[in-house]
């Protein structure tokens, strides 16, 4: 049987997210790991970011992480994060967030600029559950309990903590 491929996408470093943030997405891979679910996140090439803790802390606990990268090459920002890593080829902006989404069963969005927004889109437009978290800002705060247009598909459910994320997502999957 296939393991669920649970995506969490969030803030690179740029958009200086603070420690909370980084213990929260800590502890989201230990529990996605925990689960023996498979954890898809966006791999940077040049930065850090919330699903990179995520990923590594994922693969500290004994998880399957797949890092889903642009362009060529395998190199990525931080090789511990990932157990595989899938070059698309692709461009950031556009190719890269689609083939990331359309790999998920599920998404738990944290913060996130306009990359996560994009892949918010592009998970609501395949009918992929997306729980956000509003306590760090961004594009899950701005989306929590809001539809995201007029087809009113779903609302994103907002979760508080990490466990309560994994919960809600799993329960919409």
């Amino acid at each position: 049987m296939r393991k669920l491929q649970i995506g969490v996408i969030g803030s690179v470093s740029d958009l200086n997210y603070g420690k909370d943030a980084e213990k929260f997405a800590e502890e989201l891979g230990k529990l996605i790991a925990k689960n023996d679910y498979v954890l898809i996140f966006g791999a940077e090439k040049d930065a850090d970011s919330l699903p990179t803790v995520a990923a590594a802390s994922a693969q500290r606990a004994g998880g399957l992480t797949i890092g889903v990268t642009y362009g060529k090459g395998l190199k990525i920002f931080n090789p511990s994060a990932a157990s595989v890593v899938i070059a698309t080829g692709l461009e950031r902006g556009g190719g890269r967030e689609t083939s990331l989404m359309l790999s998920c069963d599920g998404v738990i969005a944290l913060a996130g600029g306009s990359g996560t927004l994009n892949e918010i889109c592009v998970a609501y437009q395949a009918n992929i559950p997306v729980v956000v978290v509003d306590k760090f800002g961004g594009w899950s705060a701005k989306l929590a309990n809001e539809f995201l247009d007029e087809r009113k598909r779903y609302k994103f459910e907002i979760a508080k903590m990490p466990d309560e994320a994994l919960k809600k997502l799993i329960n919409k999957i």
